[in-house]
């Protein structure tokens, strides 16, 4: 194969995987409903979105009459069916999950419960190799993670008989489910109704309404006592004169919470004597910055393709390029995954898969510092907040007469948008809008020019 085709599916593919946006979650009360958490439009209040509804402005934005505007493709995710074995649920398969397991005996009592995950059960390799575009789909099954009174369950629901099987229940305590969107918000807004928290904020001159909170997973460092509880550690920030918080630490300061009981464990506070620091020059957003560079601003790079991408993505999830195709799919742990990637060989005619499954495993972040407020920062980004959970809206290029107009450049005219559909706490199915996008882009080639001095006359 040649190494320009090969490097510009490189990118189509490393494109597609990491265009996802992960930004830091800050919930500031609880939300009404888990529609309304999960509510981004423009009019909404919801605390999940509050802190960037930058992201949401549909305000239309002028364009050259001259260029096509390429619109993200969304439609009515309600009526969705799958196409392929390997299709995540759709909002309907998610909303008969909810049903079957409403009227499940783990569910049935008035026990504190909450879906952690639920995602297809993916059928067995060999079926999903044999089977073939029109044959009948394997059944379509679904894998949950609950949390019930307490325990851990894995159950596995079957959606053409309604049948569940406890695959592991309760599951050893050997770690705990991911946590929930609702779960972060719950833990983000219960330091304010603690009195000895407020007191310590009080105590250092903080404004309780500048400060903020978030969740941050505590770690295990071997001890069993402390694999007893599903918790989670807090900490805050001041808001003071930025939106810039991390750099504001109230250092020294952290809580334990328990995210079962929804209660304050413990608050230990080593940081009285450390100021916090300054919001001078911490604002990093390009419309605050002082305009007094005089360098000549760069003209615009813009990728152009007339006729369209050269890519299609058939049955929402199949993407076929040049001679290469694959199945793509948004996750709420992985963020995404390709699957069945295919090349058809034009020296044999003969089309072979190069990867079964694919996906960003992890991404583990260890802070390091032995300190007190600081050693149990040891981040699984995938595994414990979920990449596809903490997901963004992704914005289409701004057009050439408006390049500074609104705040994100995610994707270029021509991209193809794939939204996430994913279950809330409480089963309910919501939608993540334009969580990625493909694209072509211009890689650049290898210099086949080729010279060899002193030899002269020799063909380039």
């Amino acid at each position: 194969m040649e190494p320009k085709l090969s490097s510009r599916l490189f990118l189509l593919i490393t494109t597609a995987c990491f265009i996802l946006l992960f930004t830091s979650t800050n919930f500031s009360q609880a939300p009404s409903s888990t529609a309304k958490l999960f509510d981004c439009t423009k009019s909404s209040s919801s605390p999940f979105c509050a802190s960037r509804n930058f992201l949401f402005n549909k305000n239309t934005r002028p364009i050259s009459k001259n260029i096509p505007k390429t619109k993200p493709k969304n439609h009515d995710h309600v009526s969705d069916t799958p196409n392929h074995p390997l299709d995540p649920l759709t909002v309907m398969e998610i909303n008969k999950v909810r049903s079957i397991l409403s009227s499940h005996a783990l569910f049935a009592s008035r026990v504190p419960h909450l879906l952690n995950s639920v995602v297809l059960e993916e059928p067995d390799k060999n079926l999903v190799r044999q089977w073939e575009k029109g044959d009948q789909l394997p059944p379509r099954k679904a894998s949950v993670i609950a949390r019930v009174g307490g325990n851990s369950h894995l159950l596995i629901v079957d959606l053409s008989t309604s049948r569940v099987d406890q695959a592991d229940s309760p599951v050893p305590e050997s770690g705990y489910p991911i946590v929930t969107s609702e779960e972060m918000d719950s833990a983000a807004s219960a330091p304010f109704s603690n009195a000895d928290f407020n007191r310590t904020i009080n105590s250092r001159g903080v404004n309780l309404t500048d400060v903020i909170c978030i969740p941050i997973s505590s770690g295990w460092f071997g001890n069993k006592d402390d694999n007893t509880k599903r918790v989670t550690k807090i900490q805050c920030f001041s808001t003071q004169d930025t939106p810039n918080f991390y750099m504001r630490p109230i250092e020294g300061l952290t809580l334990l919470f328990d995210l079962d009981t929804k209660r304050i464990l413990e608050i230990t506070d080593t940081g009285q004597s450390i100021p916090i620091p300054g919001s001078t020059n911490t604002d990093y957003r390009y419309s605050t910055l002082p305009n007094h560079d005089k360098t000549r601003p760069l003209n615009t790079i813009s990728l152009e393709q007339p006729r369209g991408p050269s890519f299609v993505i058939e049955d929402n999830h199949l993407v076929k390029w040049a001679n290469w195709e694959f199945h793509l799919k948004p996750d709420p742990r992985a963020g995404l995954i390709m699957s069945q990637v295919k090349i058809h060989d034009p020296d044999t005619q003969e089309t072979r898969e190069v990867m079964y499954k694919g996906f960003v495993s992890e991404l583990f972040v260890p802070y390091m510092d032995p300190s007190e407020a600081w050693y149990f920062k040891t981040y699984m980004d995938a595994g414990e907040y979920g990449f596809g959970l903490q997901a963004m809206p992704l914005e289409p290029v701004a057009e050439p007469k408006n390049l500074f107009i609104g705040p994100l450049n995610d994707c270029p005219r021509n991209a193809v948008y794939m939204d996430g559909t994913f279950a809330a706490a409480d089963g309910t199915p919501y939608v993540r809008e334009n969580m990625i996008c493909v694209f072509e882009s211009y890689a650049g080639d290898i210099a086949w020019r080729h010279t060899e001095y002193p030899v002269n006359g020799m063909p380039n």
